[in-house]
């Protein structure tokens, strides 16, 4: 389960961020906050956009470095320990930050020039340290790599090497390549160091596609029709925040990727129905179930943050739904004393291993471990939402990550328990245009989608029909 879209999320202004601070200034100063302090990268991002004056085009530039920086940072450490007397892990913490990120312009931005990333980061190194020699270190270090880039090299292990390479833990690509294969493996690390597409999901409560999309190039957004869903819209060009255009504030769409989109159709609650949606985090899911409802019926929509629930009543005022009611409050909290539903949605908490686009730093934020600890909640959270599901009625598990342990033996181990059969749901997803294989998995009420494999993210879901 994740946000979509950063700039619904409540940030604090930091004072320390000045607006003449320039481009580089900025995403300098929020790379050093993420690796040095621990801060998540959007927030961070996000807080440092939100007190300067930077045109549009110097906003996308500066998260490109940050989030490429931040990203790329286990690609870029390999190449600087080769050329540092010293590791990179030894350095002033300024240097260390200013050094990764003029790396990562060098070899990965192409239209940026190595002598403006070299002098640029001699100017910051004076600036942040005040020491000459840090400085030296810096142009000689940087000045090497332009010079030697071609004679860089990698390590000799296959698995080793797509780890340093595409920057993720090792254990991820392990896991990965188990699962997947080699080939499959590189594809979906390849796809994770894209930048996540920006898709619009249109409200179908004030409109159809056509219509908005005709508002939204009317504000100068250049944008299409998604050939995956009926509602996607997919952004190339943005000039303007999107919470200050007109079509968002009056509600007419949602920002979500298309994956995601497919838990209402899966679910496919009809008008009248009593719905559960038991982490429902900012409303994206709950929004578009209760476009599917015409907003008729009722949704009990629940999630244990409240800065989620407020921004979740906020969406739903925003888009002219009426039938949620938000409350915070966690699935092992709910009592008897509401209705028994015709349709739950548990949106379960996971590793989040099919979003790593989406969130910079968080493949360097995850282990192992993580995903064993979150098969317990994930467990016992299934078995709440049986309890609350009439017979007859359909429960849909869905998750955002690829791992077998919170996917398919989550969904075996309750079913074997309790009474419960799964439900195909191949034919709701006819718009998809699903592989042969996939068509197959989804047929038998079950569906994973490799990140990337139809140009969006990895998700999960798995429908169930209460026999009792």
């Amino acid at each position: 389960m994740t946000i979509s879209g950063s700039f619904e999320v409540k940030l604090l202004i930091d004072k320390k961020v000045s607006k003449k601070n320039s481009a580089r200034e900025i995403a300098l100063k929020v790379i050093h906050d993420v690796n040095e302090k621990g801060s998540y990268a959007n927030l961070a991002l996000d807080k440092a956009l939100s007190f300067s004056s930077l045109s549009m085009r110097e906003r996308r530039r500066v998260s490109e470095i940050v989030n490429g920086t931040i990203r790329m940072t286990k690609r870029l450490d390999w190449v600087l320990d080769l050329f540092l007397k010293q590791g990179i892990r030894k350095q002033h913490p300024w240097v260390r930050n200013i050094l990764r990120m003029s790396l990562y312009q060098m070899i990965c931005m192409a239209k940026v020039p190595d002598y403006a990333c070299v002098n640029e980061a001699v100017e910051l190194t004076r600036m942040k340290t005040r020491q000459p020699a840090l400085s030296r270190v810096v142009n000689g270090v940087l000045r090497s790599i332009s010079r030697s880039r071609d004679t860089i090299t990698w390590p000799e292990d296959e698995l080793e090497y797509l780890s340093v390479y595409y920057s993720h833990p090792s254990w991820i690509v392990e896991l990965l390549t188990d699962l997947y294969g080699l080939p499959a493996c590189k594809s979906i690390l390849e796809y994770n160091n894209t930048p996540a597409p920006l898709v619009l999901r249109s409200n179908s409560l004030y409109g159809t596609r056509d219509n908005l999309l005709r508002s939204l190039w009317a504000e100068g957004v250049k944008c299409s029709a998604s050939a995956r869903t009926p509602w996607g819209i997919y952004v190339e060009e943005l000039n303007h925040p999107i919470a200050g255009l007109s079509a968002y504030q009056r509600g007419y769409f949602y920002v979500q990727n298309d994956a995601s989109m497919l838990a209402a159709a899966i679910l496919d609650p009809g008008p009248g129905q009593i719905v559960y949606d038991l982490c429902a985090g900012v409303g994206g899911k709950t929004t578009h179930l209760a476009e599917y409802m015409q907003n008729k019926g009722q949704i009990w929509a629940y999630d244990i943050y409240p800065q989620k629930v407020e921004l979740l009543q906020h969406n739903c005022r925003r888009m002219g739904i009426n039938i949620v009611q938000a409350r915070v409050r966690s699935v092992f909290d709910q009592g008897a004393e509401g209705p028994l539903a015709d349709c739950v949605l548990l949106d379960a908490p996971c590793s989040g291993l099919g979003v790593l686009n989406r969130r910079p730093d968080s493949r360097f934020r995850k282990t192992l471990r993580d995903t064993k600890e979150l098969g317990a909640i994930q467990a016992q959270m299934l078995e709440k939402a049986v309890d609350l599901l009439a017979p007859g009625g359909l429960l849909l598990y869905a998750t955002c990550t690829i791992h077998p342990e919170e996917n398919e033996q989550q969904v075996s181990a309750v079913l074997r328990n309790r009474s419960l059969v799964l439900e195909g749901f191949e034919k709701r997803l006819s718009f998809w245009g699903l592989d042969h294989g996939d068509k197959e998995q989804a047929s038998r009420g079950m569906l994973a989608i490799i990140p990337g494999k139809y140009n969006s993210d990895g998700m999960f879901y798995a429908l169930m029909r209460r026999t009792e």
